[in-house]
């Protein structure tokens, strides 16, 4: 199917690129629920136009509080209405008074919109192949015409196989990934999970998709006129669970151990998510404000600053905050979901594998006991740094991603638009 609109080629007539202008790269990030993929776009946004001074990086994003954070000089952003997932695993819009089918129209004609005014040479989305509910297929097709670049960026570990082959069957993904694009990049390493090899990939998509490392972080500018807790003057254990909206019971868990009587030498600082139900929120600050050696703070958008403040770490194991974990050199302890995914638990257990993390998992009931927690609060201190275990590449995502860019961009931009006039 081809979509054709004369006034969006008359924006971009006007747009096109003048001296200054080194390259373009759209990011997708549909962002329906959580943090991780707005986070893992604004980080390779930011490491592109770092290395690339002209370059222009725009991020199409649902997230609600994408204009929280901070961009680098370069980077802007395209905010499409939000979406947010149900308890019964549907979707509804989150602020618009429109049914889900209306409001992922209304998303997709943006993202198609953003598409042919910005024209970029590269075009990365995150995760999903054919976007929330196939929302971004107008733009791939528009896209591929105009000679793009087109690649799909995946996190270290998907989902376990028996569910991400049917899901990704039921979405038609493999055959959207054959037809439009070029490379994979996953962000994370052969040796530690290969998160798509359950898939039936054609042999020029298994020949193209390629190990990144793990995206490394850098800590941000400290801001001028934050204050934290008086319990971050001395050495603590920082408890945090991102986004907030799943990690209730990690907070419960970690406050339930304190209250146990057991000895626990650190204090904690737990974070919240801004996704954290106020209701649960306040119900936890009642029993923090109880306990001498407990504090909270609200979301943090730097919350990389606290990191590296703290002597350890305790979260669930999204991908975001192991890639900080790693970057910081953190202790940590991870306590991971199992529903409705098992990424968490999969990346947690190989990564204790090779001895970069403690693991603590609930009961097979789902009983978490406090004095198994306390005893794994205890032993933090002493666990060893992710870097006395020598993984090589491990880290080495953003300079790959860099690498790749520069190739689409110039290397082999001329082969790419010979195959697809061929076909």
């Amino acid at each position: 199917m081809a979509y054709e609109s004369g006034e969006p080629d008359r924006l971009a007539a006007s747009i096109t690129a003048g001296p200054e202008d080194h390259g373009r790269v759209l990011i997708y990030s549909h962002d329906t629920f959580g943090l991780g993929h707005l986070r893992r776009s604004r980080a390779i946004a930011n490491a592109l136009v770092a290395e690339r001074p002209g370059l222009s990086a725009v991020i199409v994003s649902g997230s609600p509080v994408i204009g929280s954070f901070d961009f680098g000089p370069g980077v802007d952003y395209v905010r499409v209405p939000g979406v947010t997932k149900l308890a019964d695993g549907g979707y509804r819009s989150l602020n618009l008074n429109l049914s889900i089918e209306d409001a992922t129209h209304f998303r997709e004609a943006l993202i198609l919109q953003s598409a042919e005014t910005f024209r970029p040479d590269v075009f990365i989305v995150d995760k999903e192949p054919t976007g929330f509910r196939g929302e971004i297929l107008p733009a791939l097709e528009r896209l591929r015409s105009q000679g793009c670049r087109i690649v799909l960026g995946v996190r270290d570990v998907m989902d376990e196989p028996s569910l991400l082959v049917p899901e990704w069957e039921r979405k038609g993904a493999v055959e959207i990934l054959e037809r439009y694009y070029d490379e994979i990049w996953v962000y994370g390493l052969a040796d530690i999970y290969r998160p798509l090899d359950a898939l039936p990939l054609s042999p020029r998509l298994t020949q193209a998709t390629i190990y990144t490392g793990y995206l490394r972080r850098e800590l941000p500018n400290e801001p001028m006129l934050r204050r934290y807790p008086t319990l971050t003057r001395q050495p603590f254990i920082l408890v945090t669970t991102g986004g907030g909206g799943d990690g209730d019971d990690l907070i419960d868990w970690v406050i339930s151990a304190y209250e146990s009587g057991e000895e626990i030498d650190l204090p904690a600082l737990v974070v919240f998510g801004p996704f954290t139900d106020r209701d649960r929120r306040q119900g936890f600050l009642d029993r923090i404000r109880r306990h001498p050696k407990l504090d909270a703070v609200s979301f943090d958008t730097k919350l990389e600053l606290l990191m590296d403040r703290a002597t350890a770490i305790v979260a669930m194991g999204g991908y975001n905050t192991f890639c900080e974990i790693l970057s910081l050199d953190k202790r940590s302890l991870i306590v991971p979901r199992t529903t409705p995914r098992l990424e968490q638990f999969i990346r947690a257990t190989e990564a204790q594998r090779l001895g970069l993390v403690g693991l603590l998992a609930e009961e097979e009931d789902g009983r978490r006991d406090p004095a198994a927690m306390a005893e794994a609060l205890r032993r933090l201190p002493s666990q060893p740094r992710p870097s006395e275990v020598v993984v090589p590449g491990l880290l080495d995502g953003l300079d790959v991603i860099r690498n790749r860019f520069a190739v689409a961009l110039h290397g082999e931009r001329s082969a790419h638009l010979l195959r697809h006039a061929a076909e």
